[in-house]
C-alpha cells in the first residue's frame, strides 16, 4: 500500500498530467487530410496512458479495499462477542482479534488475505502485459498511419518522447516491485503458517509422548523392574543362607 499511494498516486497526480498534458494538441502529422491527425492519434493510442494508469491503480487497489472491509466486519462482530463473553462468560471467546483488539491473520482470515493478493497479482500482470501490447515501454519518436481518412501512409511525431518513455519505464518499474512485494509477502505467509503448523505438532508429540509413554519405554521400565526384583531376592536368599551358617556353627571351647 505504501508503494501504491507513495510511487503510483503521488507521482501520477504531480507529473503525469504535466507529462502528457500536450500529447494531442502537440501531435504533428504532415498531411492536411482534415481528420487525419485524429484518425492517427485514436489508432496509436486508443487509451491515454494516464486514463490506464488510473484504471490500473483502482483495479489494483479493490482487492485491499475489500480484504479491508472484512476485516472491519471481522473487528465489529468480535467486538460483540467480547461484549457478550463479559455478561456471560461461557459465552464463545473472539477468535481473530486478541484483548487489544488487533486482528491476527489466521483462519479464514489468512485466506482472504491471500485470496486478495493472489487477484493483485494476476490484475497487475495483466496490465503490464497490456501497457506491453497497447503501447510499448518505449515512447517513439514517430509512427506511421494509413487510416482512413488519411488518403497516405501519413507519417506522425510524437512531442516529448524521452521523458514520457521515462516516465513510462518508473511506471512498469514500479508495478514489478509491487508485485515482487506481493509474491514475496505469499511466500512469507505460507512459511510462517507452515513453521507454526511444525511448532504446533512437535508441541502435540511432547505433550502426548509425556502423558502417554511409548511402549518400549514400558517394555524397558517392565524389563529393569524384573531385574532389580531378582537382585533383591538373590541378596535376601544368599542373606539368609549366611545367617543360617552362622547359626548352626558352634563356638570353641
Amino acid at each position: 500500500m505504501s508503494v501504491l499511494f507513495i510511487f503510483r498516486i503521488l507521482v501520477l497526480g504531480a507529473a503525469a498530467e504535466n507529462v502528457w498534458g500536450d500529447e494531442r494538441s502537440n501531435l504533428v502529422c504532415n498531411t492536411n487530410t482534415p481528420g487525419c491527425e485524429n484518425v492517427c492519434y485514436d489508432w496509436k493510442f486508443p487509451i491515454s496512458h494516464i486514463r490506464f494508469w488510473v484504471m490500473q491503480i483502482i483495479f489494483v487497489s479493490t482487492p485491499t479495499l475489500v480484504y479491508l472491509g472484512h476485516v472491519v466486519h471481522v473487528i465489529h462482530q468480535e467486538n460483540k462477542l467480547r461484549e457478550e463473553q463479559k455478561r456471560n462468560p461461557m459465552s464463545k471467546s473472539p477468535k481473530y482479534t486478541n484483548e487489544k483488539g488487533k486482528v491476527e491473520i489466521k483462519g479464514s482470515m489468512l485466506g482472504s488475505y491471500l485470496t486478495q493478493l493472489f487477484i493483485k497479482i494476476m490484475l497487475e500482470v495483466a496490465f503490464i502485459v497490456g501497457q506491453y501490447y497497447l503501447f510499448g515501454f518505449i515512447m517513439e519518436r514517430k509512427f506511421h498511419c494509413k487510416q482512413l481518412p488519411c488518403t497516405v501512409e501519413t507519417e506522425c511525431f510524437v512531442s516529448r518522447p524521452t521523458e514520457k518513455t521515462v516516465f513510462i519505464i518508473f511506471m512498469l518499474v514500479v508495478a514489478c516491485v509491487s508485485l515482487a512485494l506481493n509474491v514475496l509477502e505469499i511466500f512469507y505467509l505460507l512459511c510462517k503458517r507452515i513453521s507454526g503448523r511444525n511448532k504446533k505438532y512437535r508441541n502435540a508429540m511432547y505433550t502426548s509422548d509425556s502423558h502417554h509413554p511409548s511402549p518400549f519405554s514400558v517394555e524397558l521400565d517392565a524389563a529393569n523392574g524384573m531385574r532389580h526384583n531378582e537382585l533383591n531376592m538373590a541378596f535376601q536368599n544368599r542373606w539368609g543362607q549366611s545367617k543360617g551358617s552362622l547359626d548352626g556353627a558352634k563356638p570353641e571351647p
